[in-house]
This record gives C-alpha cells, sequence and structure tokens, in this order.
C-alpha cells in the first residue's frame, strides 16, 4: 500500500483562533457524527447493517480496540471544543475535525457527502507526519 503521508491544505489544522465562537456553535448545533460501515470492524456496534462493497483499504476507527459509536460522538465533540478543525471549509462547516483518544491514538473525522454529517476513523501508522501534528496540536490546546 503506498504512502499516505500528506501535505494537503485541505487537511491543515486552523489556528485556534482562525473562527469564531459563533462558528463553532453552529457545528455543535447543525451536525453530528454518524459514522460509515466502511470504517468499522465491529459495524454492527454503531447499528450498522453489513456494508455491501467492504472496502478493506479503509482506516478503521475500531481497528485496533473496541470504540463504540459514544465514544466516537465524545471524540468528535471534544475536537470541536478544542477547535481541532481544518482550514478549509465545505459549504459552512470544515471539512476535517480531529481529536486524541485518552491512550494517544489521533482520529480524523471526515465532512460527509450530505455536509451535516461526520464519518471518523483512527490515523494510521502510514500518516506518520499528521499523527505526529495531531497529537501535538492536541495537547497544546488541552
Amino acid at each position: 500500500m503506498p504512502k499516505r503521508e500528506s501535505n494537503l491544505p485541505k487537511r491543515r489544522i486552523a489556528a485556534f483562533d482562525a473562527f469564531d465562537e459563533t462558528f463553532f456553535e453552529q457545528i455543535k448545533t447543525s451536525v453530528r457524527y454518524s459514522g460509515t460501515a466502511n470504517h468499522k470492524k465491529r459495524w454492527a456496534d454503531y447499528g450498522f447493517d453489513r456494508p455491501a462493497n467492504p472496502r478493506p483499504s479503509k482506516s478503521l476507527c475500531d481497528g485496533r480496540r473496541q470504540l463504540l459509536k459514544g465514544e466516537a460522538e465524545k471524540l468528535f465533540s471534544c475536537g470541536v471544543e478544542l477547535r481541532m478543525v481544518s482550514s478549509h471549509v465545505v459549504g459552512e462547516f470544515p471539512k476535517y475535525v480531529w481529536a486524541v483518544d485518552a491512550d494517544g491514538e489521533p482520529y480524523e473525522a471526515k465532512l460527509g457527502d450530505d455536509g451535516r454529517s461526520y464519518h471518523g476513523y483512527r490515523l494510521g501508522e502510514d500518516e506518520r507526519a499528521m499523527r505526529k501534528r495531531v497529537i501535538e496540536e492536541w495537547k497544546s490546546r488541552r
């Protein structure tokens, strides 16, 4: 599998003060973490049916350990609270939201095609630079 090291402008973490409080209130009240079966090893834990066309190349949010939907939702909310969002906005919302779990594992949530829900996945070892950046930024904002 090719390396996914990325320096894409769409995946840059916005400065803490890049957006005002109204922007974050809009995220909190208008979007949700929904997940997608393509990023789940234990898809039934999220209430999904078995994926009709599983994509083995996708990073799994629950690949290393069981990560229930409630925890994934909490990670998403924490990412928003700490303003760990991308500087790139699609429509009204940031393309990405990042969070780090209690074990120090970084996750990325991506805005879905509907523009109102996010699905997430663990940042893999093939993205060392991005993992390091998310972890460092997370620690600095806590």
